[in-house]
């Protein structure tokens, strides 16, 4: 498992709210960097509090971004057999909920004969805004989403090609390619590595690059940043993280580029939960901070009843 507790959590709630997300993800606790039995987590930074909440199989039911004390967006999710059955997202301003800003996502799910999902997006003051279908083969993988709203009618493909320890997805919107994932693994006398090299095309031209080496534990190692060189017709290097840990948790990230060099220092308190989650993150020399409040389903004890 991939461990990305470098990550802001802002980020992560706002791929959580993204209207036009590729793939439909039921997201777990793995995906905030939590263990055990969590409630809910509360998160406070210099940018604000998000909420998120769980039920007991650690699949998240809500969340709450907290903007000031009059103005938040609060998320809900029902499920159903586990699958993702309606997600609601609620913008109240000045304490009062904004049907125009509001929204509702359902699924429809059919797996005859090969799975489907459709999901329709329609504001709360009943205006459709719009309608995904999406698409997999035999192998369960996604092939196609068709994305239909007032502008017309978008086709997204993903295209699979494995070459011996090699996996790229191409991803195409009417043909024109967008993207591109390449993951290699790469053996090494630490055991192996998995390497994930990301292309971001504009208009079919090649753009932006990243490429993310995890080590054997699932921790990300190193993260390198390229910027396309038209007149060299290659990826040029910007920047270069390397990440450090200390018994498995992030300790440390250099930044280097052509002429810089820089370091930021990462501090964790943990709390004594069973497994433990930490909560607070300092980071140094800015001395920038993140807690977290976290609460925990208790066990639940079955009473012996007895009669007299």
């Amino acid at each position: 498992m991939r461990n990305h507790n470098y990550i802001p959590l802002l980020f992560l709630l706002l791929n959580l709210v993204n209207v036009r997300s590729q793939e439909l993800k039921i997201f777990t606790l793995n995906d905030f960097d939590l263990k055990g039995r969590v409630q809910s987590c509360l998160v406070s930074t210099d940018y604000g509090k998000e909420l998120f909440e769980f039920d007991k199989e650690g699949v998240l039911i809500k969340t709450v971004t907290q903007y000031n004390d009059n103005d938040q967006d609060i998320t809900y999710y029902k499920y159903k057999d586990g699958e993702l059955l309606e997600k609601r997202m609620e913008s109240y301003k000045n304490n009062i909920l904004d049907e125009s800003t509001s929204m509702a996502n359902f699924y429809e799910i059919d797996t005859v004969p090969n799975r489907k999902v459709i999901e329709k997006i329609i504001s709360y003051d009943k205006q459709f805004l719009e309608q995904e279908q999406y698409h997999y083969n035999d192998e369960g993988r996604l092939i196609r989403i068709i994305s239909s709203n007032g502008e017309g009618v978008d086709e997204t493909t993903f295209e699979y090609t494995q070459v011996k320890n090699e996996l790229t997805v191409s991803t195409f919107t009417n043909g024109i390619l967008q993207k591109s994932v390449r993951t290699s693994i790469k053996k090494t006398h630490k055991g192996n590595q998995e390497v994930t090299l990301t292309k971001e095309y504009i208009d079919g031209e090649p753009n932006t690059a990243t490429e993310e080496i995890f080590n054997s534990v699932g921790n990300l190692v190193t993260s390198e940043d390229f910027l396309y060189d038209f007149a060299e017709k290659e990826f040029v290097s910007q920047k270069k993280r390397f990440y450090q840990y200390t018994d498995g948790v992030l300790s440390k990230v250099v930044k280097k580029t052509i002429n810089t060099e820089s370091a930021e220092n990462y501090i964790f308190q943990f709390d004594n939960n069973k497994p433990s989650n930490w909560v607070k993150q300092i980071v140094t020399p800015n001395n920038t901070y993140t807690t977290r409040t976290i609460k925990y389903y208790t066990e639940e004890v079955q009473k012996e009843e007895t009669s007299n």
